[in-house]
């Protein structure tokens, strides 16, 4: 049994830091993806057509995005570091087809807005998650049974149609995703510090590849709570 080699306290910061990066550069990649397929797509009325314009296609799309999260969240550790790769792209593409909408909902204004506003709160997140000496994993528990409430919630409101409920969990998604992001980033970097010197690449690939996608769901999940509240529609 290979025995791990420990790690100097500036290793380890190297070490912490590289991987960080490495998480971050593929979460920016899948967050262009989609936002350049969704500005294609709402700009395409043939595609526009074939995914809003047929209810299979279209629920077909969001069906394929769950198999995905869900097939790599739980079999990352078994596939090639190139299929986890793939299949992250080919999810934040797909992505960016189904969330081509908020093209023809919202103005092109507020979507931009939303968006730095978005992503000066997901840095501030990320930043106290890598810095703060709390442990964030009780917070974790707390975040996560909030989630399944906004699905819930979300799930009824499909039905109710009430925009008082909508408002509301957008709000208390914005304070979800919030936290979320600062555990999740707070996780990366724990997750970053237990791996053994001489690490093969293709693990850290995947251990990257896993950590994009956390981030990347919270990104853009927070994105969409704020453009509710903040967003100007057409």
């Amino acid at each position: 049994m290979q025995q791990s080699v420990p790690i100097s306290k500036p290793e380890a910061q190297i070490q912490v830091n590289a991987f960080i990066r490495s998480v971050y550069n593929w979460m920016a990649i899948g967050l262009a993806l989609t936002g350049f397929v969704a500005y294609y797509v709402a700009n395409n009325e043939g595609m526009q057509r074939l995914i809003f314009g047929n209810p299979l296609v279209f629920y077909g799309l969001i069906i394929a995005e769950l198999a995905m999260v869900f097939y790599l969240s739980a079999r990352v550790q078994k596939m090639q570091a190139s299929t986890a790769t793939a299949l992250f792209v080919t999810y934040a593409s797909l992505n960016g087809a189904t969330l081509s909408f908020i093209f023809l909902v919202y103005t092109k204004s507020s979507i931009a807005s939303t968006f730095f506003v978005c992503a000066a709160t997901f840095v501030a997140c990320s930043i106290y998650g890598m810095v703060t000496k709390r442990d964030l994993t009780s917070m974790g528990g707390f975040l996560t049974m909030g989630l399944f409430g906004i699905i819930i919630a979300s799930v009824v409101n499909m039905f109710v149609r009430s925009s008082g409920m909508s408002m509301i969990i957008s709000y208390v998604g914005v304070l979800v995703f919030v936290g979320l992001t600062a555990y999740d980033t707070q996780k990366l970097k724990t997750m970053a510090l237990s791996q053994p010197a001489g690490l093969e690449a293709g693990v850290v690939r995947k251990g990257a590849i896993l950590g994009a996608l956390s981030l990347y769901l919270d990104f853009i999940n927070l994105f969409l709570m704020l453009l509710r509240i903040l967003g100007n529609r057409n």
